[in-house]
């Protein structure tokens, strides 16, 4: 009994041992990985190209065109996004660049929307990265036989495996052909099911090829979150062109989708630490020639213009370029004199508006002395009205009263004017910015501050006194009417006995006429 138990002892003191030595092995390789796969966890330099990238809200020029891209087929751009193909039927568009990517490793950043009214699309949408533009083809407006690779979103079931909508990537390395009956499946690297038909927000894609490694992810467009990305697929080991063109293509059979492009951003992908080429080192030598000739041809253009120019003009020859330019108090003088002659055209507008007012309180005045004088002639009796007499003698002294204050209006006005020309002809003579020209204009200010309250009090005075209202002449008798209402009556009884008649002579003839069939 003894025995057992320390052998059950030692056997327990074993396994303790082993599971100590275990678990330290296990702890160790454990940091071993952590260590050697922390330098990859670091995120890669990323770098904008705008020469291969599109997006709103000026995504297409006036004439139609994509700036640094081409389309084709039945793409239509706008504004704010590029419709690859309406929704109609045998439908097909390609858009792609016009130059030629020569940068190893990337990133697309692809947004765009696929929708339709029925419950089932047709085609889908492709993204491409290839050695040469396919304008035009049978793999989703694309041509076959491409060399490089192909995102595809296949929106419609070919095969009846009930695996789609779906997204695919395709390699090719130019000779194979694409397998439309099996949707691609027996050519797929990698695939993952995923709906991107009408949902509520615009799909988003991110493609990434960094060190022969492709992956795809998506966003399904549940949230308007950009960065909510789940992962869709993954490929290593993948080999593509080192120089290609990027493309976006889309195509519709017997169902149709709406296959609408509102963004597709490309970035440089480089390893931390590593800086990128400048972009001069990008342009190929026969563009780099063709630039410098342009450059040289316009220098000799504008060579010349300067010798005709100095031929024509010698005085300006020897002058500093800077006295062609305006300076900074050039420009303020400028602006200064600009609203000098703003105000003088209103103040002389304001002129001739109270020269019309004059001239029609004149007219009215002449008109009333005038109906005075004829009253006073007619009445041989003395019977004049005493109240009519005094609101006449009221109405023109107020319109005297409003005359004499026009004619104050009047002059300060004109004051106001002489001060303006004085004041510009001493800013032209003497310069803008001293004492007397801003004594100038806080003069002009109070004037138009005085004509401003002479206008307000003289509203108001005339708005207090109901007496100065003019005459009004006597109302009209009214009109009698042309027809009574007995007479109304009787016509009414009249048309109606006759209408009555006539119905019934056109029965009875059309009775008379159906007894000869």
């Amino acid at each position: 009994m003894a025995v057992s138990i320390a052998q059950r002892r030692a056997v327990s003191a074993r396994l303790l041992i082993l599971t100590f030595i275990t678990t330290l092995i296990f702890h160790c390789t454990l940091a071993d990985n952590v260590a050697g796969s922390s330098p990859s966890e670091e995120p890669p330099h990323r770098r904008f190209e705008y020469k291969y990238s599109f997006k709103g809200p000026h995504l297409s020029q006036t004439d139609g065109s994509i700036p640094f891209w081409v389309h084709s087929g039945n793409a239509i751009p706008s504004a704010d996004q590029v419709r690859i193909t309406p929704s109609l039927r045998s439908q097909r568009g390609t858009v792609w660049t016009k130059n030629r990517v020569g940068f190893e490793n990337w990133e697309a950043e692809v947004t765009f929307r696929v929708s339709g009214r029925g419950r089932m699309g047709a085609d889908g949408l492709a993204m491409w990265f290839t050695s040469e533009q396919g304008l035009d083809g049978p793999v989703y407006g694309a041509a076959d036989k491409w060399n490089g690779v192909g995102v595809f979103f296949d929106s419609f079931d070919n095969d009846g495996k009930k695996n789609n909508p779906a997204i695919i990537v395709v390699g090719n390395n130019g000779n194979l052909v694409y397998d439309h009956q099996n949707d691609g499946t027996t050519q797929a690297l990698g695939t993952c099911l995923r709906d991107f038909r009408n949902k509520p927000y615009p799909i988003r894609a991110k493609i990434t090829y960094y060190k022969k490694t492709m992956t795809v992810m998506i966003n399904n467009g549940f949230t308007p979150d950009k960065e909510d990305y789940e992962f869709c697929t993954k490929v290593d080991n993948m080999i593509i062109p080192s120089q290609g063109f990027f493309g976006i293509s889309a195509a519709t059979g017997g169902l149709a989708d709406d296959h609408d492009v509102l963004s597709f951003l490309v970035f440089r992908l480089s390893e931390p630490g590593q800086q990128p080429p400048p972009p001069e080192s990008e342009i190929p030598k026969e563009e780099k020639d063709k630039y410098q000739e342009e450059f040289q041809n316009f220098q000799q253009e504008l060579d010349k213009k300067k010798e005709e120019f100095q031929k024509e003009h010698p005085d300006v020859q020897g002058e500093p370029i800077e006295d062609l330019y305006e300076s900074v108090n050039d420009r303020e003088i400028r602006q200064v004199f600009e609203g000098q002659n703003r105000i003088h055209l209103e103040i002389k507008q304001l002129n001739r508006q109270l020269a019309m007012i004059l001239d029609e309180q004149r007219r009215y005045v002449s008109v009333i002395t005038d109906e005075i004088s004829k009253k006073g002639g007619n009445t041989e009796s003395g019977q004049l009205d005493t109240v009519g007499q005094q609101q006449l003698g009221s109405v023109v002294a107020s319109q005297q009263e409003i005359l004499k204050n026009l004619n104050d209006l009047r002059n300060s006005f004109y004051e106001s004017l002489k001060q303006i020309g004085s004041a510009q002809q001493q800013g032209n003579t003497i310069g803008l910015g001293s004492y007397e020209t801003i004594q100038h204009f806080n003069d002009i200010k109070e004037h138009l501050h005085m004509v401003k309250r002479d206008v307000e009090h003289l509203v108001q005075r005339n708005a207090q006194n109901p007496a100065e209202k003019a005459i009004k002449c006597p109302e009209m008798p009214p009109m009698p009417t042309c027809l009574s209402t007995v007479h109304f009556a009787i016509f009414i009884v009249v048309q109606s006995i006759l209408f009555f008649c006539y119905v019934m002579y056109k029965s009875q003839q059309e009775a008379a006429a159906k007894k000869f069939f």
